[in-house]
């Protein structure tokens, strides 16, 4: 039987965060859905010719669109990476290459494995370094953890147990201690900043990193901050890199999600006037990646048949089928996403669960300041982002950022005023913060 979030509960996860967008959420979740499916094909052949049917999301900005491909993302615990597509350029050109966007999508996932094995061995690498810890107080030296198992007199041994004592009731965190701490003794490259060398020089560093020796280097610090050092080269010794690598590039393979966004801008504008060749060539660099190659990273090499891209854009000026015709077939699912309403931005401040308002609450009871929001202020919240967004560039859901800072202004600057206060955030509160800019229409579009 088939595990895994199914269709409904993927889209029931994701309303928990963004408000609206059926349309983008059910093709998102039927798409994690294959890919669960496929994978449950075990031994079938078929299952190599399963490719994932990749999405473009047509859409102005700030309505939700990057949202709700993170927000899959970490459902699945996959892989995600965005990119701009207007980062890239065709081959022969300065610009960053369009394989980049594949070794950074395993770099993060290299980083996700690892994180995952540490966790496994963090207790461990814990004891090990207490040990190391109660070596240096004891003897005055930084002995490898292998070596913390050689015997100890019986003065030595009581000794070790008061220190011992004391590190865990933590009267020891500020005395100072010398370790011995792994260094790599590469050199420090400095690489001209022109655009499109920070490939190389990311390629040249990990390089370096492998070959050069690495030395040990004795600092001096406190036993709180050389507790966190020795974890850290303790859980290097405890976890298999060559493990992590071969995981990570599977993850990547089956589970990858790479967002690109901006796809619109390097559309080719209509069918009149000369073609922008530059544009092209990136739409076509782009092509072998998303119908599947293999791309070489320093980890080893990445096939990207089975990889979701997800592709956006506000498709303005151009439409979809601007795009080259290649590129657009690789592309199966296309879904329009709304423009935001008032009612919509009264949701996103009330509903989801990171809202806005739940955020500045955070923020604020810190400081033992209690905000309180009435609905009448949401609602007027709401209809100043809406009238904003209409009145000069629709920028979406992030209108309410702008808004929300000009208005809690006050609160936040003189935070010490309202120190144990309840602060009731109500439609008259909102007129009052709110109305000069909104009726200085000049000003109103500066800031807000």
């Amino acid at each position: 039987m088939l595990t895994g979030l199914t269709p409904k509960e993927t889209v029931e996860k994701l309303d928990e965060f963004i408000i609206g967008q059926s349309e983008a959420k059910k093709s998102v979740a039927i798409a994690l859905r294959n890919r669960l499916r496929r994978k449950s094909l075990l031994n079938d052949p078929i299952q190599e010719e399963i490719h994932p049917k990749n999405i473009i999301m047509m859409g102005p900005t700030g309505v939700g669109k990057t949202e709700i491909a993170r927000r899959l993302a970490r459902l699945v615990d996959a892989p995600f990476i965005k990119v701009e597509a207007t980062k890239y350029t065709e081959v022969g050109y300065v610009g960053r290459d369009v394989e980049s966007m594949i070794r950074d999508l395993l770099n993060v996932a290299i980083k996700m494995v690892k994180h995952n094995h540490e966790e496994k061995v963090k207790e461990k690498a814990a004891a090990r370094a207490e040990e190391r810890i109660l070596e240096i107080l004891l003897n005055g030296a930084d002995k490898p953890s292998e070596t913390s198992h050689v015997a100890h007199t019986k003065e030595d041994e009581d000794i070790l147990e008061m220190f011992r004592r004391k590190l865990h009731m933590g009267s020891l965190e500020e005395k100072e201690i010398e370790i011995k701490s792994t260094a790599s003794s590469q050199p420090m490259m400095q690489i001209m900043a022109i655009p499109g060398m920070e490939d190389m020089e990311n390629q040249m560093q990990s390089v370096l990193g492998d070959l050069m020796p690495k030395k040990k280097s004795s600092k001096k610090m406190t036993v709180k901050d050389a507790r966190k050092i020795l974890v850290e080269e303790e859980m290097e010794h405890l976890i298999d890199m060559e493990k992590i690598k071969s995981e990570a590039i599977e993850s990547v393979e089956q589970n990858g999600i790479v967002f690109i966004d901006e796809i619109d801008k390097i559309s080719s504008r209509g069918s009149k006037g000369s073609p922008d060749v530059s544009r092209e060539g990136v739409q076509r660099d782009i092509l072998p990646i998303i119908e599947g190659s293999t791309v070489n990273t320093r980890y080893g090499s990445i096939r990207t048949d089975h990889i979701l891209f997800i592709a956006a854009g506000a498709f303005h000026m151009t439409s979809v089928s601007d795009l080259i015709p290649e590129l657009q077939g690789r592309f199966p699912i296309r879904v329009e996403l709304n423009s935001l309403t008032e009612d919509d931005y009264f949701s996103i401040l009330h509903n989801p669960k990171n809202a806005l308002t739940k955020q500045y609450q955070a923020l604020l009871s810190t400081e033992d300041i209690a905000l309180k929001f009435e609905k009448s202020g949401l609602h007027e919240i709401a209809k100043i982002a809406s009238i904003m967004n209409s009145r000069s560039e629709n920028i979406g859901a992030r209108r309410l950022h702008t808004v929300m800072e000009k208005l809690l202004e006050d609160v936040s600057f003189n935070a010490d005023k309202y120190v144990s206060m309840e602060v009731v955030i109500d439609d008259e509160y909102v007129k009052k913060q709110l109305d000069g800019v909104m009726k200085n229409e000049d000003l109103s579009r500066h800031i807000l």
